[in-house]
């Protein structure tokens, strides 16, 4: 998905400053923990998850408004790419906890 998205994203023309100011812009949602981790979860999941930038670039593509889609292009490559790091969607654990494992290093506990 990220060299999918990288290959479109370079065939649209767009500049790739563009792409690097706006990156990191999915991470803002990790300002929710300071609502608790519950909320926060729930925010950082709802910015992480494929299902609003595909909404973005198919409403885009249907609306003609070909202009947006190297947003949803950049928003998809970090999900991927955060993925591909090891960052999952997080449990109202913490934010530590991911479908993917715990994030971090792991204790161990002695006897």
């Amino acid at each position: 998905m990220a060299l999918v998205t990288i290959a479109l994203y370079a065939r649209s023309g767009q500049t790739w400053w563009l792409f690097a100011a706006l990156w990191l812009a999915p991470d803002l949602s990790m300002l929710g923990y300071r609502l608790g981790p519950c909320r926060g979860a729930r925010i950082y999941n709802t910015a992480h998850t494929y299902l609003l930038p595909l909404l973005l670039a198919f409403s885009a593509y249907a609306l003609g408004a070909a202009g947006l889609i190297p947003y949803a292009l950049i928003w998809i490559n970090h999900i991927a790419i955060d993925r591909l790091l090891g960052y999952g969607l997080k449990y109202a654990n913490g934010f530590g906890w991911t479908h993917l494992g715990r994030l971090g290093r792991q204790r161990t506990e002695e006897a």
